[in-house]
């Protein structure tokens, strides 16, 4: 378990071939409630390879010292990461 929001991650490994690639994250927020921002890749058995970036939204409860995730959203593909963005930038931006 994590204690700082420096220490968390979505990578998983399982029998030495990491599963789930964390490339990036982004801190959002910190505090009791942390909200993280990752960009990873998920190992694609069949081609034997990582499969395009994916994104996903994280928030983690910080209790008796260690963060636990409570909720993600995933966003399965550049092209809706960048529909999102479009949409907070038409809010943000009026």
């Amino acid at each position: 378990m994590a204690s700082t929001p420096d220490e968390i991650t979505i990578s998983y490994s399982e029998g030495g071939q990491e599963l789930v690639k964390e490339l990036d994250k982004q801190v959002l927020t910190k505090g009791a409630w942390t909200t993280i921002i990752f960009r990873y890749q998920d190992w694609n058995n069949a081609k034997q390879e990582y499969g395009p970036d994916k994104f996903t939204i994280r928030r983690y409860q910080k209790r008796n010292g260690e963060y636990m995730a409570k909720s993600k959203f995933n966003i399965s593909s550049k092209d809706q990461a960048k529909k999102i963005i479009d949409a907070l930038n038409n809010w943000i931006d009026d």
